[in-house]
């Protein structure tokens, strides 16, 4: 199966009509989020570059046309006018790490009106997934207070490429390893791992567990202490890391429990066994919420590995974004629907220190001290430049979220930071609002005389 019919059937069923009606000239559509989730101060802006390789691939091959002929149930034939249609078009985008607000554009397609509605579903999947994963991962980063957070999410997200894109999103954000050794090595980023209860289990005690474990591992080892008693696993494990000469870069892993007490404990029995310099680290259904609580009690943990609420975003899986039509034929549209008012026209968004965002026409002049956020990263169908280094979107993150206030930044009860339009988009919204009012009000036009007469019975 091609990612061209990784879409919705509607987005085919138009673009047949398009091209039937000659309907070719340049469409603008903007993709945003409406509303931010509940609990979300900020959303950090992801998914742009699987969207700019699948928009640069894209072509529609007979497969694909026997493909949507099938789902139609209509013949072939009827459907070859997509055949060999491509991306052609231009894309302006937030690049990936920048904090973004609601309402804000995160990516702009221009492109005939054909191209740039078929691709509506993938570009919608990608960024939608993608951002509020990598939101909730940077809400983790901001909990944690400075201490490594590690993502542990492979074994329960919805499927292997949400497992590697969590893996590459929580890197984004500033994670310091992952469990999944294909996004490890893909992506040039720490591997990290401990062992499972089951390991434990197969042995006859912890200590011939423990052992065996270091002696086949000859760099730092982290141990899973609480199969059992989680006191005596970290009494154990002090014993077996004291007698092999082992402890910097080593670890005690605690799963399950009272993190806050156990940590405490284990710290402490660590610390009489001399090994200051061992580490500790915990996970167990660990997110943004618990990390926060356990870093404000003050609890002795070096390390976080955080998974499943994570990897999956469970608190806010999925965004309230739409990707509507802005522009059409140079010709400026809007929707009206209640509760779903879009703004028209070609946009940008300026970033201005200490002040709220400007969301405005794409053409306008930018406020003083103010940068624009869109740029142009594809152009005739071919990215403007090589891929988007991984380094850079994490060093946008850290400049962006550091500008943020407080407020919106704390982890309970978040107070997100809303945009301002300007006075050029607020007047072409008025304008344009006028006249699809005006349209709306003039009467039908008169069927023409011949044709009531050819009704006449």
């Amino acid at each position: 199966m091609s990612d061209v019919t990784t879409t919705d059937l509607y987005e085919v069923t138009m673009a047949l009509s398009y091209l039937r009606e000659d309907m070719h000239a340049p469409a603008t559509f903007s993709l945003f989020v409406r509303d931010l989730p509940p609990g979300r101060g900020f959303l950090v802006a992801a998914g742009l570059e699987s969207a700019l390789d699948h928009l640069a691939g894209y072509r529609v091959e007979r497969e694909d046309v026997e493909e949507f002929a099938a789902a139609l149930r209509r013949p072939v034939h009827d459907l070859l006018p997509l055949r060999g249609l491509c991306f052609e078009g231009e894309v302006r985008a937030v690049p990936e790490g920048r904090v973004v607000c609601a309402g804000e554009p995160l990516l702009e397609v221009t492109a005939p009106l054909p191209q740039a509605q078929l691709v509506e579903t993938y570009l919608l999947n990608q960024l939608c997934h993608q951002t509020s994963v990598a939101s909730k991962a940077a809400r983790c980063v901001l909990a944690a207070a400075g201490r490594q957070v590690v993502d542990f999410s492979l074994r329960r997200t919805h499927g292997p490429w949400a497992g590697f894109q969590a893996a590459r999103l929580g890197a984004l954000v500033g994670f310091a390893g992952t469990s999944n050794v294909a996004a490890a090595t893909a992506l040039g980023i720490p591997a990290s791992g401990t062992m499972a209860h089951s390991y434990i289990e197969a042995f006859p005690n912890e200590e011939a567990a423990f052992r065996a474990f270091a002696l086949s591992h000859p760099g730092p080892v982290t141990f899973l202490v609480d199969t059992y008693d989680t006191e005596e696993g970290v009494r154990t494990a002090a014993r077996v890391l004291t007698g092999l000469r082992r402890g910097p870069g080593c670890a005690v892993r605690l799963d399950s429990g009272d993190l806050d007490a156990l940590a405490r404990r284990a710290r402490a029995l660590l610390d009489t066994a001399g090994l200051n310099d061992v580490r500790i680290v915990a996970s167990g259904g660990l997110d943004e919420y618990a990390v926060d609580r356990l870093v404000r009690a003050g609890a002795p943990i070096d390390v976080y590995a955080v998974g499943t609420r994570v990897g999956v975003a469970a608190d806010a899986p999925y965004l309230d974004a739409a990707y509507k039509l802005v522009e059409y034929a140079g010709r400026p549209v809007m929707k009206l629907s209640s509760a779903k008012v879009t703004a028209p026209g070609r946009k940008q968004v300026f970033r201005r220190p200490g002040r709220p965002d400007v969301i405005a026409l794409a053409d306008e002049e930018p406020p003083d001290a103010a940068r624009p956020l869109l740029r142009t990263v594809m152009r005739g169908g071919r990215r403007t430049g090589p891929p988007d280094r991984l380094q850079d979107a994490r060093e946008r993150f850290r400049e962006d979220v550091a500008a943020l206030p407080e407020t919106a930044r704390r982890i309970d009860s978040p107070e997100p930071v809303a945009p301002v339009r300007s006075r050029a988009l607020e007047h072409l919204t008025t304008v344009v609002r006028s006249g699809i009012d005006a349209r709306l009000r003039r009467p039908a036009a008169a069927p023409p005389s011949s044709a009531l007469s050819a009704r006449t019975p």
